[in-house]
Parts: structure tokens; sequence; C-alpha cells
């Protein structure tokens, strides 16, 4: 069955999104056009309002809509602490296990040389400034347990300034886990038993 132009758009842009094959995104598209298409207009609404409205947080980078975002506006926060995270979906992961209560820096992925991610990719000169900060005491590494991941944390860490600890989330987190899939109770439990970063 032959797909029409608008058809055949909506399935190449779909086939884009994380997790989404060929045949995921023709299912998804088909299934708007026949079961919901009600959802179109306001699904189309939303994804404009997102783009002209989310940005990163000026501060720790974080995804809002406003120029800090509601975190690094809590005065309740241990400002002492920063925890360095690949993703707002980590850092969301991180708050419902209710076991930290410090600062954020989100790095927007990880070094990947072979997807061409470098270290300019990172956000270093925002990463720089929140080092910069007076009173932080503890930089935590909660970016993913992957090669990458190890990776970014040691490049990362040689920015942390003399006398300041840093360390990694290591307890219950498996090698090659990625965060948003952890369960609360084991990413608490991996955010209290962290490790020195040098170990």
């Amino acid at each position: 069955m032959s797909e029409t132009p608008s058809l055949a758009a909506l399935t190449r842009l779909l086939r884009r999104l994380p997790g989404v094959g060929p045949r995921s995104s023709q299912r998804i598209a088909y299934d708007l056009l026949m079961r919901k298409r009600e959802l179109m207009p306001a699904l189309a609404l939303a994804l404009q309002a997102a783009h002209e409205q989310i940005r990163a947080c000026s501060r720790c980078n974080n995804l809002c809509e406003a120029e800090v975002c509601a975190i690094c506006r809590d005065s309740q926060r241990q400002r002492e602490l920063l925890c360095v995270v690949e993703s707002p979906v980590d850092l969301a992961a991180i708050e419902d296990s209710g076991a930290y209560l410090g600062d954020y820096f989100v790095l927007m992925g990880h070094l990947s040389p072979l997807d061409g991610v470098g270290p300019e990719d990172l956000h270093l000169d925002r990463f720089a400034a929140r080092l910069a900060e007076p009173g932080l005491r503890e930089v935590i590494f909660a970016t993913n347990s992957t090669l990458e991941g190890e990776a970014t944390a040691q490049f990362l860490a040689g920015y942390v300034p003399a006398g300041v600890r840093t360390s990694r989330i290591a307890r219950g987190i498996p090698m090659g886990g990625e965060l948003e899939y952890v369960d609360r109770g084991t990413l608490g439990r991996a955010l209290l038993g962290r490790r020195d970063l040098e170990e």
C-alpha cells in the first residue's frame, strides 16, 4: 500500500524519535490517523508550545520555561552538592528517588567520538561557571554506567577545582544500565553509597 506524501513525511519524522523504527513509525502514524485523529491538533499545539517555550536553565542546563529552573530557585537545596547527569530524564529519576537534595548540572549527552559528540557539546562553559560558585564541597558524577558515561565522568573530573570532592554513584546501578530505567530505591541507594571518583 503506497503512502500519501503527508503520511510518508509523518512516518519519516516519527522514525527519528529514539526507539521508533520503520514499522513502529508507520503503526503510530496510522493509529493517529485512524483512531486518535482528535489528538493530532492538540499534539501539534503541544509540540509547538514546547518548541517555543522550553529552554535550558542558565545555571544547571536543565529544561525549563524560565531563565532559571525551579530546582535552582529552591532555597532549600543543598548548594554545596552538585550532581552531574547526562539528561533531564536522569535528573527526574534521581529526584523521584527522594535521596538527593542538592543541585544538578545536566550535560545533555555524554562523550561519544563515534557519534561525533565531543567536549564542546557538553556545555562546559556553563559547567565551569557552576563549579566556580562559592561553597561547592562535592561533585557527584551520576552519568550512566556505560563506557561513554564512565569516560565522560573521568574527563569532567579534571574540571573540578582542587579541594572539592569528586564521587561516582556506584552500588546498585548495573554496568551498561541507564538511570531512567532503574527503580527509585536502587537509585537512592546508589546515591547514598557513592564512592570517590579516583578509586
